[in-house]
């Protein structure tokens, strides 16, 4: 049984009496299964994301052209582009070989992205996965097995679930790719990357993720969608990217809900 993957969150629940609604959430998923609460292309929202038609309307999703590097939007000037790439990927390129984000990292969505993550608002993980489908259409297309951004141990025993993972699970399953929680591991436990400089949070995560052996069978020679929520410096998807490709995946890509808007000027 994964820790990552929600699993043992369930089980848990149901033996200590928390997830006494369990039943009543297992009825309201099949119903949102058959009626999903929000299309990624609708502006209709429902109570079942949690989503407001205002709060949706917000929202600043990326469209093409993007970056094919970071994800970061160009701006439309009507002319052609000289690269797929912006001039701070060209110049100083990821770990990780492309990057899409679903949306702008700002007021309207932080507040969606810190309720699910911080407030346990569950719903927003397959609207999260949807987003991303259809950002990352392009890696998933190319994709071998989907990872999500694994949390050490001790934050996921005090959060109960690893925000990633939970959007990393369905977006493999409607994408028909393999799912591998448990392939990468947390293996320090890092202080909060918040209010800390582009240098702090590199220093941060330097060799904090390692594949596990079952991993790096399973990823060797495979191109891997690395999932996780946000981007800011790209530090820790630059760290997780590493370690992949140390242990044998042939290729790393990156998809997160959403990207700072300047993540490579905090670096400067």
């Amino acid at each position: 049984m994964s820790l990552q993957d929600g699993v043992w969150r369930e089980r848990w629940e149901a033996a200590t009496g928390v997830g006494r609604s369990l039943g009543w959430t297992l009825a309201r998923g099949v119903v949102d299964l058959l009626l999903p609460p929000l299309a990624h292309d609708s502006p209709e929202a429902t109570a079942a994301a949690g989503l407001t038609a205002d709060a949706w309307s917000r929202v600043v999703f990326l469209e093409d052209p993007v970056c094919d590097g970071c994800g970061a939007g160009f701006e439309m000037d009507g002319g052609a582009f000289a690269s797929d790439r912006c001039a701070a990927c060209m110049a100083q390129p990821y770990a990780f070989a492309r990057a899409r984000a679903a949306c702008v990292y700002d007021e309207a969505s932080r507040g969606l992205i810190l309720k699910f993550k911080h407030g346990d608002h569950q719903p927003f993980a397959p609207l999260f996965a949807r987003w991303v489908s259809r950002s990352a259409a392009p890696l998933l297309a190319e994709a071998d097995a989907i990872v999500p951004v694994p949390l050490h141990r001790f934050r996921l025993l005090s959060r109960r679930f690893n925000q990633a993972a939970e959007i990393a699970r369905p977006l493999a399953r409607d994408a028909d790719l393999d799912y591998l929680p448990d392939a990468l591991v947390r293996q320090t436990h890092t202080t909060s990357q918040g209010g800390k400089s582009a240098r702090g949070r590199r220093l941060n995560v330097k060799k904090a993720f390692a594949v596990t052996e079952a991993g790096r069978r399973r990823i060797k020679g495979r191109r891997i969608l690395l999932v996780d929520d946000v981007l800011t410096t790209g530090a820790t998807a630059e760290a997780c990217a590493r370690a992949l490709i140390e242990a044998g995946a042939r290729a790393v890509d990156l998809a997160i809900v959403a990207r700072v808007r300047t993540a490579r000027e905090i670096t400067k």
